[in-house]
């Protein structure tokens, strides 16, 4: 498939003096993955999947876009798959998807390294009593990663343009989530990743005008949020819906977006440049 290189300069960043560039490099997927949801790594290649419109499938491709495997998880529904996060022995799929505030059967489905089902997690939001169909609420979440011996969720704010902060442990279990605190996203926050050795996070979020930001929190601790390192870019991308990061390291990251009326899904390899 077609591979292409994008440089551009930073049009927004929060939190920081002087100018940033960033370059992506891009390559098309296949259309099997058209709604690519959440990012993962598997072994030396990539894992995926689709959220609601497809069955409940993962997905393996490499760097040259090419489909290598795809697999159904037995024992699961995808009503809404959003994200899938992963430690060193299991895979977490975020069932979390609930646009219309209607949902009472929130899940994680904890997969093994053979990707097969061991347990569940069902979630429940200590504050949402309102489970009528609407649009403007602040019960949805699309971003999920893996923080010690926890999970993080990231709430997808269409009220208040902020992201929840979620945490709770990453054994099966049904769990009341309480906001542990926000973050000023002024966006809608899609996909997360953290690795610990850098203490680093990592979203990528949208507008309603389509504009797409990607941030970073560095030093990042869930115990104390400091939001002076709290970093807003806006993405050089038109007709985009990113969806899933992965960190490389501190200036590298993958992340994919959707079809949206490009023809294919695309994976991004995306360098910040500081000056």
């Amino acid at each position: 498939m077609r591979s292409t290189k994008i440089a551009l300069g930073i049009l927004l960043i929060l939190g920081f003096v002087g100018w940033s560039q960033i370059q992506l490099e891009t390559q098309f997927l296949p259309k099997k993955i058209d709604e690519t949801s959440g990012l993962e790594f598997y072994g030396d290649h990539f894992l995926t999947h689709n959220d609601s419109g497809d069955k409940p499938k993962l997905y393996v491709f490499n760097t040259a876009g090419e489909l290598l495997l795809e697999t159904k998880v037995y024992g699961t529904v995808n009503r809404d798959w959003e994200d899938i996060a992963a430690d060193a022995c299991q895979y977490f799929i975020a069932d979390v998807g609930n646009n219309n505030g209607q949902r009472k059967d929130l899940t994680i489905y904890i997969l093994n390294s053979r990707l097969v089902l061991e347990d569940s997690i069902h979630l429940r939001y200590k504050d949402q009593k309102n489970f009528t169909k609407r649009k403007q609420h602040g019960f949805d979440a699309e971003a999920l990663t893996v923080v010690g011996d926890s999970l993080m969720l990231f709430s997808k704010d269409r009220e208040r343009q902020v992201t929840q902060l979620y945490v709770f442990p990453k054994v099966g279990g049904s769990y009341t989530l309480t906001s542990i605190g926000e973050l000023p996203a002024n966006s809608l926050i899609t996909a997360a990743d953290y690795q610990d050795d850098l203490k680093l996070l990592a979203l990528t979020g949208y507008n309603a005008q389509g504009e797409q930001f990607f941030y970073t929190m560095t030093d990042f601790s869930y115990h104390h949020l400091d939001k002076k390192n709290f970093k807003r870019y806006q993405l050089p991308l038109d007709k985009a819906q990113i969806e899933a990061v992965k960190i490389i390291d501190t200036n590298h990251f993958w992340i994919t977006s959707e079809d949206e009326g490009n023809g294919y899904p695309r994976l991004f390899k995306l360098t910040l440049f500081s000056f």
